[in-house]
């Protein structure tokens, strides 16, 4: 029994709200995968903020119909595909695919689209080696802290210079002023 033309059409709907919240869409060919396996990719790929959809081509094809940034996804339409939409992480998303692939050695990577352009294998990978939204994130607060300490030491040092410099002007003149009472005694003449 066939799916109803109703299910259709809410399975398209679905497909194009979670493709508006998709920062990139990755298509792969899932064939030989057993349902465990399935459910593996999606309990991996679940903390990058990434969906993971098995639907017909002829489905996807109409969710991307008129809309210019997914279209170029067309060309990867063919077989059995899944479509990894993902949301924040996009390396993140990207390494817990290749995971997978490297552990269960059925699936094959055919391409993806971000921002309206279709993108390779290699255009994937590069993606994926890129750091992830944690370590950007720690790069950044490690960059800004070092720069807080830098200004918070240069901060203090102003008024500690200008106590030093302070300190140093008054033991001048405390020096100069026991000089010239020195002088001053030693020109006395002493009868």
């Amino acid at each position: 029994m066939g799916r109803t033309p109703e299910d259709k059409r809410a399975m398209v709907a679905e497909i194009k709200e979670t493709l508006n919240e998709a920062q990139l869409a990755i298509v792969i060919d899932y064939q030989g995968l057993s349902v465990s396996e399935i459910m593996d990719l999606r309990r991996r790929l679940r903390p990058s903020g990434t969906v993971c959809k098995v639907s017909k081509n002829k489905l996807m094809g109409i969710a991307i119909e008129g809309n210019s940034d997914w279209q170029p996804m067309s060309e990867f339409l063919k077989g059995s595909s899944a479509f990894l939409l993902v949301k924040d992480d996009l390396s993140g998303a990207i390494k817990a695919y290749q995971d997978f692939q490297k552990a269960t050695k059925k699936t094959e990577l055919r391409g993806g689209v971000m921002e309206g352009r279709a993108l390779t294998q290699a255009d994937i990978k590069a993606l994926g080696d890129l750091p992830s939204k944690e370590q950007l994130m720690a790069q950044i607060a490690g960059a800004i802290n070092g720069l807080a300490t830098k200004i918070a030491v240069a901060i203090n040092e102003v008024p500690a210079s200008l106590a030093r410099g302070l300190q140093a002007v008054s033991e001048q003149q405390e020096g100069g002023n026991g000089e010239s009472d020195a002088t001053a005694t030693a020109s006395t003449p002493e009868e």
